[in-house]
């Protein structure tokens, strides 16, 4: 593979003294081993799912993990019954779910569908969350040994931290869409390379080609990647003025084509996205815009490493741990920066987008250790509505800092190898002592910065992620006991109904029966009558009876209204059987829906309420 010129590239500023490695024909020993620690590292961050694989789920985030066993399942549905992958009716019947507005994952979910059919979603999700995580760091560790350090070994640190920081084992949590960044490095890369004289056309087809897929696994950190190339050009262009004029052309014809080939293939599914059935206008009040990243989380160790404890989300609160990266890496960092911006051209490039972004991740308010400040944030002078802002939580900036951190690891570990150090000067004449003082600084340099970036990062090392059993659906759906009272065209109208807060054990009957019946509400973002994305589908009244009555125990007097109501949202929600499974408010709802529709009859482990001679 050749070597990216280094006034070309922006990343990559090597010593020009220094020849050129050999192209390599096949991975070497190094990379083959580096691959291989990664793929353990992500088995070893999912052992706790593969104990019981089958019925076990994020202890952090149960319901995201279930959305995402449906996600799986729903790529397999559609590519089964040849259906638009951008839309369902499987969840939120009769209404139907815009795929494309929600975290659909689908540019994994549809080429991993024959799997998923063969293994089960269960089985997919923590097979694919391992190789995610793995992938990433993989192709991270690609990007650095190949265009900006020589030391396999600065590439291997910063790889792993690129796939396995903090901030990204956080998602991990029931998240994966947010893990699967193995293209980004790859983005990276070709935006710094689209300035190479002879290549804007292949240049900017591959661009294309690689952020059009990235939109179908996650739009946010496409967004986020876009942004972090756009302050490097920028940096870049200020720092070497006379260079990015002269490749301003061939960057801008093959940044066109790139952008062109992107629109033309994923034109379609983003008009749906904006404008196709159940599509929105930003969130409801804008939720996403307070979250913003607390100061002391910087110098936080994270819930899921081995120096992290859970009490101290007590203190900064349960927000998304992106960078908590704990004092002795942020300690690192800074002298790192201090030490490399003179000689490095990288090094000065990530110090502008650790500040950049670290300020813009701190939100509408300052907080400090858990204490909101009277001080306002850079979010508070943004409005809720521009377009994609919208939808942007402020603390997921923090996540290109993550980024820029991981960068800075591998620059630093790469110059104490000697990788990124200018040659030694000539001495002059009678000058004898100088090569000698310069091996005795070697010898004590490299041990004490190997040290010191070993106790900034391993104190940062993953845990297992958390997990916490769930009971599997009643024999009589995954049985399909169900079969005979759901004809095509009707739904199968679980209790309680599936929503943001109380869908993880109904959702999973949907999603581990190969959503072979649509089912009301779910756990997705859809519109409010004004357009406005809200969690869930608009409660009806007795979907608002069922919730009440579970979060108090006891039911309601009921009037004629609460029935006739009952009978009105059956009859909107197109149901042929209500089914009651095995659950700890059990007796409370079985009274409820007793009192609405009628006495049930007990088939099989469910009771069942056959309502199609109330819904004809």
């Amino acid at each position: 593979m050749p070597v990216v010129d280094p006034s070309l590239n922006p990343v990559s500023e090597r010593v020009a003294a220094e020849p050129p490695p050999r192209p390599r024909r096949r991975p070497a020993r190094a990379d083959v081993l580096a691959i291989g620690a990664y793929a353990l590292l992500g088995v070893f961050v999912c052992l706790n799912y593969w104990v019981d694989v089958q019925n076990r789920v994020s202890s952090h985030l149960p319901t995201d993990h279930s959305w995402f066993e449906w996600l799986f399942q729903h790529g397999a549905y559609s590519l089964r019954h040849l259906e638009n992958p951008l839309f369902t009716t499987r969840q939120n019947a009769p209404d139907g779910v815009n795929m494309m507005a929600n975290t659909s994952l689908l540019g994994v979910t549809l080429p991993l569908a024959p799997l998923t059919m063969l293994l089960g979603p269960q089985v997919m999700y923590a097979l694919y969350l391992g190789a995610a995580l793995a992938a990433t760091a993989g192709t991270s560790y690609w990007a650095l040994s190949r265009h900006l350090v020589r030391s396999r070994a600065a590439a291997f640190v910063g790889g792993a931290f690129l796939g396995f920081a903090p901030g990204i084992v956080h998602h991990a949590n029931g998240q994966p869409n947010f893990v699967s960044n193995f293209l980004l490095p790859l983005i990276v890369v070709r935006v710094l390379r689209l300035g190479e004289p002879g290549r804007w056309r292949r240049n900017g087809v591959v661009l294309g080609l690689l952020v059009a897929y990235q939109i179908f696994i996650n739009e946010e950190m496409l967004l986020l990647t876009a942004l972090a190339c756009l302050v490097v050009v920028v940096a870049y262009a200020i720092q070497r003025p006379a260079r990015a004029r002269a490749v301003a052309g061939t960057f801008a014809a093959a940044l066109g084509v790139g952008g062109g080939l992107a629109l033309l293939l994923t034109g379609y599914p983003i008009w749906f996205q904006f404008n196709g059935p159940q599509s929105y206008r930003g969130l409801q009040g804008g939720v996403f815009h307070s979250w913003g990243e607390d100061l002391a989380a910087f110098v936080t160790f994270a819930r899921d490493t081995v120096a992290g404890d859970e009490a101290v989300e007590r203190t900064i609160g349960l927000t998304e741990q992106n960078t908590w990266f704990g004092w002795p890496l942020v300690l690192l960092s800074v002298v790192a920066l201090v030490l490399l911006v003179r000689r490095s051209l990288a090094a000065r490039i990530l110090a502008v987008l650790v500040v950049v972004f670290s300020v813009a991740a701190i939100g509408p308010t300052v907080r400090v250790n858990g204490v909101v400040t009277d001080t306002d944030g850079p979010w508070s002078y943004i409005p809720d509505d521009v377009p994609l802002v919208e939808m942007m939580m402020p603390t997921r900036l923090a996540l290109v800092v993550v980024a820029a951190v991981g960068v800075l690891l591998a620059l630093a570990w790469d110059a104490v190898a000697g990788g990124g150090r200018p040659p030694v000067p000539a001495p002059r004449a009678g000058d004898d002592a100088a090569p000698a003082a310069a091996g005795r600084r070697s010898r004590w340099l490299r041990p004490v910065g190997y040290a010191a970036i070993a106790l900034a990062v391993l104190p940062l090392f993953p845990r297992p992620l958390p997990a916490q059993p769930v009971d599997p659906p009643p024999h009589f759906i995954s049985s399909g006991g169900w079969r005979p009272y759901v004809p095509a065209g009707r739904t199968l109208v679980p209790v309680p109904i599936p929503s943001n807060v109380h869908g993880l054990p109904t959702l999973r009957w949907s999603a581990l029966t190969g959503q072979e019946f649509p089912v009301p509400g779910g756990y997705f973002i859809g519109p409010n009558e004004l357009g406005e994305g809200v969690f869930g589908a608009p409660n009806r009244p007795t979907s608002t009876l069922i919730y009440a009555t579970m979060d108090t125990g006891s039911v309601p007097a009921l009037t004629d209204e609460n029935r006739r109501q009952a009978v009105e949202d059956l009859r909107y929600w197109k149901a042929s059987v209500v089914v009651l499974g095995a659950h700890p408010r059990e007796a409370v709802l079985r009274e409820l829906m007793t009192g609405l529709i009628g006495p049930p009859r007990r088939v099989d482990d469910v009771w069942l309420w056959d309502v199609r001679p109330l819904v004809p």
